[in-house]
């Protein structure tokens, strides 16, 4: 029997249910109500978890403090999607309830998973019944059940399990189109998983526990022509996870160290972490002085006199000092600026959308959509490059505003205000209504307002085989899909979309924006807008190239 469990165990239950969840991904996918082709909860979920585990496993000093800092900030900072954004605030609020303990019993364990709930549900405006959050409740009841009668942990877990796998398999009696399309809830299915794989861990089951960040540049080797010109040969990259106060004199100083012992030193402090970067000769006394700020997780020391060619080397060093430079004329131009008083950053998803969105005054755009939900991370980027006090988040799709909120959550030196943009064309239409002369609170009041008035349809293919809204989907075939539903299904792009303009289309209509895809002709196009134009002779008709993926159209009509 086994009463409790460690953080190396806790570690070793985390990692495995990342795994399982990476593993099971693209099912998870598929659990998707909509066919449409694009990556969703389970890429969304395991990019969340995974941004946690690849700095659980290469933390050097594990404890559960440290383990539980980890995971919390690595999720709520990579976290994606409202799926992703709700499996981080679960794991946000699980180590809360852990974080104090030295080992857990049944106890603790139920402690901790009803905290996990309670912050999920707290985090998101109007929580559903019969998704992720359902699924996670039912466990969490389930566990402060058990805890009054278990002690094994063993038995508590799997126990926990089965009630998950109950709740989840009730998932579509409580949604109505979950049951239409016969799945379950895919972020309750992706939660399950979690916590099998967990389980596995638990048991002792052999799994590759390793994960690896992706390298963002390719490492470079010196030959011995170049070597002799290297002052400083070893490039040594880490991440401080802060464990005592770090203020601005404790940062100078850390700096100053570096830059007595190596070069090219980059130290940017992060609320509860530090990323550091310096060419050294000595590694170690760069790791030693760091460890006197807390734990360290991502190490990485490659020698440089061993890495590349002598061209490749300079052709770096060529492009390091064109973008030191670019940097350092951006810099520049911040500091000539002054701080605005409002700032825009908007989610784009093509050349010609994004186009439009600067030209509407929009300071910042974030590549994504629904090809590629932008994370929490990314937002924070964002946020951080505009000038302004008041910064204006447009999501443009209801799978990204929770990512935003949270963004707007960590960030203290900057208001940040989300208006819940679920489309491209209401995004558009919040910046056409920003007038500069009123207050950020006006100007909110009036987005939010105007975004009301906008419906949106968008076409596109479906993957697979399915029913919902009374339609009959196979795979291949051109969907119209509008705010709330299925508007249109058809095997001809041109006659879909005149059928979805049917059902958006009524009397009180005004304007109507077509953006066309990265796989429309201009000429089709057009010629879909002139057909458009004559069947509503009472709108005004507009055509713009937005070069999205995935949409042959998104169309707006207010």
């Amino acid at each position: 029997m086994r009463k409790t469990i460690d953080a190396r165990m806790v570690a070793k239950m985390f990692l495995g249910g990342a795994k399982n969840l990476e593993s099971r991904k693209e099912w998870i996918n598929e659990l998707n109500v909509f066919p449409v082709p694009d990556g969703d909860t389970g890429t969304n979920m395991t990019l969340t978890i995974t941004a946690a585990a690849g700095e659980v496993s290469s933390l050097t000093e594990l404890n559960m403090e440290t383990l539980a800092k980890c995971i919390s900030s690595g999720s709520l900072r990579g976290a994606r999607g409202n799926s992703g954004v709700i499996l981080s605030q679960l794991l946000r609020g699980f180590t809360k309830g852990i974080k104090d303990h030295e080992e857990l019993d049944v106890i603790d364990l139920a402690s901790a998973m009803q905290k996990a709930v309670e912050t999920a549900y707290k985090a998101v405006m109007k929580p559903k019944e019969g998704t992720i959050l359902t699924v996670a409740k039912g466990a969490a009841l389930k566990a402060a059940e058990l805890a009054q009668t278990l002690e094994d942990v063993e038995e508590f877990c799997s126990l926990v399990i089965e009630e998950a796998e109950d709740v989840l398999k009730k998932t579509p009696d409580m949604l109505p189109v979950l049951k239409e399309a016969g799945v379950v809830d895919s972020g309750g299915q992706g939660l399950v998983e979690v916590l099998k794989g967990a389980y596995d861990a638990l048991l002792g089951k052999e799994v590759d526990y390793s994960f690896t960040a992706p390298k963002k540049e390719s490492a470079v080797r010196i030959s011995a022509e170049t070597e002799a010109e290297i002052k400083f040969g070893y490039c040594t990259e880490f991440i401080i996870m802060l464990e005592k106060a770090y203020e601005e004199k404790d940062e100078l100083d850390f700096k100053a160290f570096l830059e007595s012992i190596g070069d090219s030193i980059v130290v940017v402090s992060d609320d509860d972490i530090v990323k550091v970067h310096v060419h050294t000769n000595d590694p170690g006394l760069a790791i030693q002085r760091a460890l006197t700020y807390g734990s360290l997780s991502k190490m990485k020391i490659d020698n440089m006199r061993l890495e590349h060619e002598e061209k490749l080397i300079k052709d770096a060093s060529r492009i390091a000092r064109e973008q030191k430079e670019k940097e350092s004329a951006a810099e520049e131009k911040k500091i000539e600026e002054p701080r605005k008083e409002m700032g825009f950053i908007s989610v784009s998803i093509g050349e010609g959308v994004g186009e439009i969105f600067k030209g509407l005054g929009v300071d910042y755009l974030i590549e994504g959509g629904q090809t590629m939900n932008p994370s929490t991370e990314d937002m924070l980027e964002a946020i951080e490059k505009v000038n302004a006090d008041n910064v204006f988040i447009l999501p443009n799709n209801k799978n990204i505003i929770l990512a935003a909120n949270q963004a707007s959550f960590l960030t203290s030196d900057k208001r940040v205000i989300v208006i819940p943009t679920k489309t491209i064309p209401q995004g558009i239409t919040a910046m056409v209504n920003y007038i500069p002369e009123e207050t950020p609170r006006e100007n909110e009041l009036r987005m939010q307002a105007e975004i009301q008035n906008v419906k949106t349809g968008q076409l596109t293919y479906a993957v697979r085989d399915t029913k919902i809204d009374d339609k009959e989907i196979h795979l291949g075939d051109i969907m119209g899909i509008g705010d709330h539903g299925i508007l249109a299904v058809g095997a001809d792009i041109r006659e879909t979309a005149l059928a979805m303009m049917e059902q958006l289309v009524d009397d009180h209509s005004e304007i109507i924006g077509i953006y066309y895809g990265e796989e429309v002709s201009e000429e089709d196009a057009a010629a879909l807008g002139d057909e458009i134009a004559e069947k509503y002779p009472n709108t005004e008709v507009e055509v713009h190239s937005g070069g999205q993926p995935i949409y042959y159209y998104v169309v707006s009509v207010e």
